[in-house]
């Protein structure tokens, strides 16, 4: 069993009545490293100004958190195989809408990974289309969540 933690820090302004709704949903999360990130709701959920299009949203940080995970899973098996990974870019998507269930769910991730190999041993799509699948399979932020989540 391993353990994670991250501290989620929220203060109210003086300048704000709260109880009105209209107050700043601006928060930072601070992770066991040490690193603080600047967090709100998206303004797609919250209005500006009281959500900050700087800063990251828990929505966004979902599908970084699956694209993350694939992607480290992704890297081993292929250095495990031989394979020299150069880069490796995703511009995942996901799509928020009411589910099965009448609630509003993160229903899809669409993962679009872009993967530069380098040196004489080259995979080919059948194997690299493997390692995404094997990945998928052993990702544990995919495996936590009811997302379906697509590799493109």
């Amino acid at each position: 069993m391993s353990q994670y933690f991250a501290t989620v820090t929220w203060k109210k302004k003086a300048s704000e009545n709260f109880i009105d709704n209209k107050y700043s949903r601006v928060h930072q999360w601070k992770f066991d490293g040490g690193t603080v990130v600047e967090a709100s709701s998206s303004p797609q959920v919250v209005p500006l100004p009281y959500s900050s299009e700087a800063s990251v949203d828990p929505e966004e940080a979902f599908i970084a958190s699956l694209s993350s995970c694939h992607m480290l899973f992704f890297l081993s098996f292929a250095a495990n195989r031989k394979y020299t990974v150069e880069s490796y870019t995703d511009e995942a998507t996901g799509i928020m809408q009411i589910d099965e269930n009448k609630r509003m769910s993160m229903t899809d991730v669409t993962l679009h990974p872009k993967i530069l190999f380098s040196g004489d041993k080259q995979p080919t799509q059948e194997q690299i289309d493997k390692i995404h699948h094997n990945a998928h399979k052993q990702c544990f932020i995919a495996n936590s969540v009811k997302t379906k989540i697509h590799i493109k």
